[in-house]
């Protein structure tokens, strides 16, 4: 059974919006609802939230919220431009994306995304479309292997695991969560202590088979060009490589676009920056931490639309 999911930074990334009662506001990653509910619980009547997730069991749970002002869309963040159009939504007032998994993926045993239970080793966020990572390791080759556990699980023992899982698939496929997780702990001679041997992997295999740096590097731009004049993108990371991303684009566009050297031209004429950064980078309290060990990880990153072009 399911553990309940406790929304991370739910007052701090709300608060970070700075809702305004007649705005348009969407959610990214409805995930469970924390962060929506809160949000039109500060809407007024003519407010609006529109809430995004690829998860068919998100969307259902979207779907048992009978408010007006809220719609629920079945569809990674990254269409989120797409969708807006469709919906004939020009411009929204702030942006919310809480990254990374849900406590009901991790603990939801089918979804094959924890090694802590013996299933099919799925992973997928969207269980209706895509390739599971059990059918992925089917067929990859020892480089693949390496390179998706190498760079996005920043283990040092790749390519003794991705040598290892090819080795098995002679024996037949790697097919549950278990078999994968006793193939790493085999392969991985030393390991943080507290820290699965698999945890690496694991991470890494969730990140490649939903894409998930790419549907961030996507939606980013999107986010900027949707937002009004003074409004906000919060985004909450809980990887080193999800924040490295956030952090970064966030910096690039509240800096002015760069000059060719040499060109002659005033300060004042100088193109303006679509982003200014608001604060600096907020974690979770140790009330929050202790409460809810998962947060541990989590980084909250605001940023405000200008007025520039």
């Amino acid at each position: 059974m399911s553990a309940e999911h406790i929304t991370v930074l739910l007052n701090e990334a709300v608060n970070a919006l700075a809702i305004r009662p007649d705005g348009c506001y969407v959610d990214g990653t409805f995930g469970r609802g924390g962060h929506s509910r809160l949000v039109l619980s500060r809407l007024g009547a003519q407010g609006r939230l529109i809430a995004f997730d690829r998860d068919p069991r998100a969307v259902e749970a979207g779907a048992a919220i009978n408010d007006s002002r809220f719609s629920m869309v079945h569809a990674p963040f990254s269409d989120m431009a797409d969708s807006l159009d469709a919906m004939g939504v020009s411009r929204v007032d702030g942006v919310l994306l809480d990254l990374g998994v849900s406590s009901p993926q991790l603990d939801e045993a089918a979804r094959g995304m924890s090694f802590r239970f013996d299933a099919p080793l799925d992973m997928r966020m969207d269980t209706s479309r895509g390739q599971t990572v059990a059918q992925w390791l089917a067929s990859a080759e020892v480089g693949q292997i390496t390179e998706v556990i190498r760079d996005y699980g920043e283990e040092r023992f790749a390519h003794a695991i991705a040598k290892a899982v090819v080795a098995a698939r002679a024996g037949g496929a790697v097919s549950t969560t278990g078999q994968l997780a006793a193939l790493v702990e085999k392969a991985v001679r030393t390991r943080e202590p507290g820290q699965h041997p698999a945890t690496r992997t694991f991470q890494a295999l969730r990140i490649f088979i939903n894409a998930e740096l790419e549907e961030l590097s996507l939606v980013l731009p999107q986010c900027v060009a949707r937002l009004s004049a003074g409004g906000r993108l919060a985004v909450i990371s809980f990887h080193s490589l999800e924040d490295r991303i956030v952090k970064r684009f966030m910096r690039d566009e509240s800096n002015p676009p760069p000059i060719p050297k040499g060109l002659p031209i005033r300060e004042a004429d100088r193109p303006k920056p679509r982003l200014k950064l608001v604060g600096k980078a907020t974690k979770p309290g140790e009330a929050e931490v202790s409460a809810n060990p998962r947060s541990r990880s989590a980084v909250l990153r605001v940023a405000e639309r200008t007025e520039a072009a």
